[in-house]
């Protein structure tokens, strides 16, 4: 049996690492296009010269060789369902006999004035991108980062240490608006304004031109402002990697279609990761990965954790825990709580946990995705809701045997 995969970040290699615990005589052939294994959460610790491209790998020593499995530095540009086989831009063709694709996601530049186009503007999504963005660098004084989500400041971050002049463009009237609530943002944005970082809240991109150079030089906001600049990184939310698969038969809605078996619309073929839209958190990639290298073994297995809403962020030694919802709907009660080192904020939803977030101190927190997940109904125990632990679950029964009370 031949497998391949495309991609060689969480999803598809956790589904490698799979397949050949179940098939050790398998053939397995693993596609990239970046010439590392890399976490992209680990992107801007190559910006500040923290890491190489090496440091960046996520994989033990001897990945590939250990678990004999090829890998192929190309670019995929087609694949034919029909004929099962993968096509490179190098023109070479690589057959298979069930396939995983695990592409991921890649920046989704605005359509604003000449960005699309412009020889220094890039997202952040691929070594390949850190790479360029590195070398650009070394010339360029002036950073403007549009979007002030996790990969914008990730950016921002990463070149400060470099001693670069980073201004942030941001069309939510705080940083970090998908994550955090104004008040947790406001702790950021005090540390990164302390570090030099210059922002632009409630305001977007409106003009950019390209010069003779092919390059932008400055960017007009919608208030008139003008932001000079040498190099501009665009974190405005990304998009599943599907290009190479038009004509290929493989349904495409926001992502890879796929069932709970991790099956496309096409035999043989699976999905994972970013790549489907399922989800965009690390752990749950990994499950896609296992899932869909089980069935690809024969087995019956299906994905059923979508609990997706958890981010954690950790700036200037700053860190904070997000879990479940951010935003309270209507009847929802908001608790929070502040002392001088730790902000904790809830939201009750008919006695139930719907989101928590803290800052400071996220030491126990695994509690709280349980009964987030698990939609536990907290009756009483709201009363002291941070203090809440496992043990408050428990009691005892027959012959002091402890029991699970949910």
């Amino acid at each position: 049996m031949k497998y391949v995969i495309i991609g060689t970040s969480a999803a598809g290699i956790t589904a490698a690492e799979e397949l050949r615990k179940r098939q050790s005589d398998a053939d397995i052939v693993m596609i990239s296009a970046d010439e590392y294994v890399h976490s992209r959460c680990m992107l801007h610790k190559y910006l500040s010269h923290e890491r190489t491209a090496e440091e960046l790998d996520f994989t033990e020593e001897g990945f590939f060789k250990k678990n004999r499995i090829s890998w192929i530095q190309g670019r995929v540009t087609s694949l034919d369902t029909e004929g099962r086989a993968v096509c490179l831009a190098s023109g070479e063709k690589v057959s298979y006999d069930k396939l995983l694709i695990a592409s991921g996601a890649n920046s989704s530049i605005p359509p604003v004035g000449d960005l699309r186009k412009a020889e220094n503007v890039c997202g952040l999504r691929h070594l390949s991108d850190a790479q360029k963005i590195d070398a650009m660098s070394e010339k360029a004084q002036n950073v403007l980062v549009i979007g002030s989500g996790l990969v914008g400041l990730d950016a921002a971050y990463g070149l400060l240490d470099r001693g670069k002049n980073v201004t942030v463009v941001e069309m939510a009237d705080q940083i970090l608006p998908m994550q955090l609530d104004a008040h947790a943002a406001q702790a950021y944005q005090k540390l990164f304004e302390k570090a030099g970082v210059k922002f632009f809240l409630g305001k977007s991109a409106k003009e950019a031109s390209c010069g003779a150079d092919g390059m932008i030089h400055e960017v007009i906001l919608d208030t008139g402002e003008v932001i000079s600049c040498d190099v501009v990184i665009a974190a405005t939310g990304v998009r599943p990697a599907t290009e190479f698969l038009e004509g290929s038969g493989i349904e495409i809605n926001c992502g890879i279609q796929v069932n709970s078996r991790m099956e496309t619309s096409r035999p043989d073929v699976y999905a994972a990761g970013d790549v489907t839209g399922l989800s965009g958190i690390w752990p749950n990639a990994m499950k896609q990965g296992r899932t869909a290298a089980r069935n690809m073994c024969g087995d019956s297995e299906e994905y059923t954790d979508t609990f997706a809403q958890k981010n954690t962020i950790n700036f200037f030694g700053l860190v904070t825990l997000c879990l479940g919802e951010l935003r309270p709907g209507e009847g929802d009660r908001v608790v929070a709580q502040e002392d001088r080192s730790v902000y904790r904020r809830a939201i009750l939803r008919d006695g139930k946990l719907a989101g928590i977030l803290l800052q400071g101190d996220i030491s126990n927190s695994g509690i709280w995705q349980y009964i987030i997940k698990n939609k536990i109904d907290l009756g009483a125990k709201e009363k002291n809701l941070f203090k809440i632990t496992f043990a408050d679950f428990y009691g005892t029964g027959e012959k002091g045997k402890y029991v699970w009370n949910v």
